[in-house]
């Protein structure tokens, strides 16, 4: 039970009006009588509140979240007493948060129910924990208030960004964004995907000849095979401390994570097989390209615990795993982070050497900050040096893009707000060209 501010005002004028009742004996009487109807009227609010357990409430929300996402959650309140009551609620949201407003008023008249709805944002995978709901309920005399806790403690799991699929999927299923203006001729070949069978006409290559078919028909018939248009799709994820950075709250490997969802979820859509593969000091976890049944959801789990011990990456191993792992041409996608050109050449080798047997592109990031810095225009000698030294760096960007086209190896600098569209741009690109 808890006392309002209502109920403290009241007990001041009560004194005061005692007080002056030694100069005004009428003042006096008018006190004590106030008094006995002030605690008539504490008694009977209270009595109202307590007679019964009489509120009810709930929360419901998602039982995973998504990560950079804004993920919606209600509260729910139910008024089972025969009259009007005004509601105080707090949410006891995960502390990660940190977030202090998680306070609504609510005025609910006799059984009546209604909703809160509000959003969360999470930037970091993991756990979160929720815990009670706490309901603060007084009457229209508003001199107590009883508190209730209800709900249960929930944890909810905090994906990779699953909710940009559901952007992206109307975009997956889009002529405009699968032929990029370039026209696709499928042409008969000896290859591995089977088309068809058909009746064996004159030019047609005798050693595609289907006998039990033939045999069957009493014709020679010949299978059709098709070039074949499932490829191999790997988001190959840098785990090192290069992608700790942060940009409006989530780090490099967060926004590299929610793109591999994405891509994966379009290049499954665009009948190619995805994939998934992590690495820094070590070589981390592996998921072969398919598109099978629960890929989508195999790459989700997946994805759903990376971290990383902030160590240097070691793209030797990256090397000698993926050569182990992938024996087909395969696209590799690799979300890394170049802060210089000489961070570039210590891997140079080893991206050339993949790039000899896969369509490689690598991934990094520009600096947004330092983008805007470099715009302003400077006032002093002392903002003039470092604007300079912040082009120099921006310059080394730009310099990584071309030494990586020199050797072969394509690349794609973009911010972290925009790299998921980015990343599908340039696969769709590299599709519709036929590089892979």
């Amino acid at each position: 039970m808890f006392l309002t501010k209502k109920f403290y005002i009241i007990c001041i004028l009560l004194i005061l009006l005692l007080g002056a009742g030694y100069l005004f004996p009428i003042a006096y009487v008018v006190a004590q009588i106030g008094l006995l109807v002030f605690l008539a009227a504490t008694v009977y609010d209270g009595w109202q509140l307590y007679r019964t357990k009489s509120i009810e409430g709930f929360r419901s929300c998602a039982e995973r979240f998504s990560n950079g996402d804004e993920n919606l959650v209600k509260i729910y309140a139910e008024n089972h007493y025969p009259f009007t009551v005004y509601l105080e609620i707090i949410d006891e949201i995960p502390v990660v948060f940190q977030r202090r407003d998680v306070e609504f008023h609510l005025t609910l008249d006799a059984d009546e129910s209604k909703a809160i709805e509000y959003n969360l944002c999470p930037v970091k995978r993991g756990e979160y924990d929720f815990g009670l709901i706490h309901l603060f309920a007084r009457t229209t005399l508003g001199l107590i208030i009883r508190r209730y806790n209800c709900g249960t403690p929930t944890t909810v799991k905090v994906y990779p960004s699953y909710l940009l699929l559901h952007k992206y999927e109307l975009m997956a299923m889009s002529n405009n964004l699968t032929e990029m203006g370039i026209k696709k001729v499928r042409q008969i070949g000896h290859h591995t995907e089977f088309e068809q069978i058909k009746e064996y006409v004159k030019g047609d290559d005798y050693r595609t000849i289907n006998w039990k078919a033939t045999a069957r028909r009493h014709q020679l018939m010949v299978n059709i095979f098709q070039n074949e248009r499932s490829q191999h799709i790997y988001n190959v994820i840098d785990k090192g401390r290069i992608m700790q950075s942060a940009f409006q709250g989530m780090t490099l490997l967060d926004y590299a994570i929610n793109a591999s969802l994405v891509l994966s979820y379009i290049a499954i859509h665009k009948d190619d097989k995805a994939g998934i593969v992590t690495f820094e000091r070590q070589f981390g976890s592996f998921v072969p390209a398919s598109r099978k049944e629960g890929q989508m959801q195999l790459i989700l789990e997946n994805l759903y615990n990376q971290t990383t011990t902030f160590g240097e990456s070691d793209y030797s191993s990256l090397y000698i795993h993926l050569n182990k792992n992938i024996s087909k041409r395969s696209f590799l996608i690799i979300y890394t982070n170049f802060d210089s050109i000489i961070g570039m050449e210590r891997q140079l080798s080893y991206l050339r050497q993949l790039a000899r047997q896969h369509v490689v592109l690598v991934v990094f990031f520009e600096n947004a900050e330092l983008n805007a810095f470099i715009a302003k225009q400077p006032h002093s000698a002392e903002e003039y040096y470092q604007q300079t030294i912040a082009e120099k760096f921006a310059f080394e960007k730009r310099l990584v893009v071309s030494t990586l086209k020199q050797h072969a190896v394509y690349s794609l600098l973009t911010t972290p707000d925009k790299l998921s569209v980015d990343v599908i741009n340039k696969y769709l690109e590299i599709k519709s060209r036929q590089l892979i």
